[in-house]
């Protein structure tokens, strides 16, 4: 299992905006794309904040917006 899951789903312009910020910070292989449309339990957790990354080790979250310091900030402390 990788560390960060990467809560999205089909469509999502914001998610598109947040997965070019990780491949630029080059985060891709730290990251598990978890389609939330599959799972009503990621629907109702993650439907409107998408995308959320979360860590999976501790849990935390960061939901959408955020920016390529914030992803970078969030990744390093969590």
């Amino acid at each position: 299992m990788t560390k960060f899951a990467f809560y999205t789903t089909e469509g999502c312009h914001l998610c598109e905006q947040a997965w070019a910020l990780i491949i630029a910070q080059d985060l891709v292989t730290a990251m598990t794309q978890v389609e939330i449309i599959h799972d009503e339990a990621d629907v109702a957790r993650y439907g409107i904040r998408i995308p959320v990354i979360k860590n999976n080790d501790t849990g935390k979250d960061i939901g959408w917006p955020f920016d390529a310091a914030e992803l970078a900030d969030f990744i390093k402390k969590y």
